[in-house]
């Protein structure tokens, strides 16, 4: 008998891409200002990119929110400016005019992705200090922080305990050109799968997506996943976690496909 458990996105990143229409993934004909309204009806998350670049004014993420269902989530990477600072010290007020944005996506407001690239010194005590800057609300609205760590070298048993002490999420990263662990360190997991194949409709073949099914409930329910590589042994606190698995990059025609394929597979199974 399992536990209660917490409920599971997936979806894709962005949603304007020229090779979703036509069929692929938005009907052929949909205007383009309606694709935002499609995406988040067939999908539970969409990791809004554009953020890394410039983030935008509280009023298109109103106009973001007004066009998704309740329920839906937007998840958003911090922009760069911040991430690619190497002195983290000096970020707050940067991280604080991010937040005070995006929060005005309110209820369909997701994780916040942190992303430092493969060559970023950042070690796990100065990660630390940068967690500390977090908020963990804005405005009323609870925040989720996602840190994703590209320097392989800064994938050590102290980064995992840092980001249980704050409650932050380390991405899972499902390449094999990035570090890619799956100790759980928060109450929500955050994976990007970006292996998707070109050949297939789904992206991904069928027994793959079996497997990540089975792992998202296992997530869900707040246990492990021994088969993924771990940096420790620790499994960390159990209890029902949001599990939010992202396809993006590789064959980018297909992440649509394989988003969907993986939800359907865990409405057969029962799973929210």
């Amino acid at each position: 008998m399992t536990g209660p458990a917490g409920p599971i996105r997936t979806g894709i990143g962005g949603w304007v891409f020229p090779a979703w229409r036509g069929g692929t993934f938005y009907p052929a004909g949909l205007p383009q200002r309606e694709e935002l309204a499609h995406a988040s009806r067939a999908l539970g998350c969409i990791e809004i990119n554009s953020t890394f670049y410039r983030a935008q004014k509280p009023a298109i993420y109103a106009q973001w929110r007004e066009q998704t269902p309740p329920g839906f989530r937007f998840s958003a990477k911090a922009p760069r400016t911040i991430t690619q600072t190497h002195d983290l010290t000096t970020v707050g007020p940067r991280v604080a005019a991010f937040v005070d944005g995006i929060v005005a996506l309110e209820d369909r407001l997701g994780p916040l992705v942190w992303q430092f690239g493969p060559t970023h010194p950042a070690d796990a005590a100065a990660f630390d200090a940068f967690l500390a800057l977090l908020p963990t609300s804005a405005h009323g609205q609870r925040l989720q922080h996602a840190l994703e760590v590209r320097n392989p070298a800064a994938w050590t048993p102290a980064l995992i305990a840092v980001a249980r002490a704050h409650n932050v999420a380390l991405v899972m990263s499902g390449s094999n050109e990035h570090p890619s662990f799956a100790d759980p360190t928060a109450d929500f997991v955050y994976a990007r799968l970006m292996d998707a194949r070109a050949n297939l409709r789904a992206g991904y073949p069928q027994r793959a997506l079996e497997q990540w099914c089975l792992r998202a409930m296992r997530w869900a329910r707040g246990e492990d996943n021994p088969d993924l590589p771990h940096v420790g042994s620790d499994s960390g606190t159990r209890g029902p976690r949001e599990v939010y698995i992202l396809f993006i990059g590789a064959a980018k025609q297909r992440n649509p496909g394989a988003a969907m394929a993986l939800r359907d597979q865990l409405a057969q199974v029962g799973a929210r």
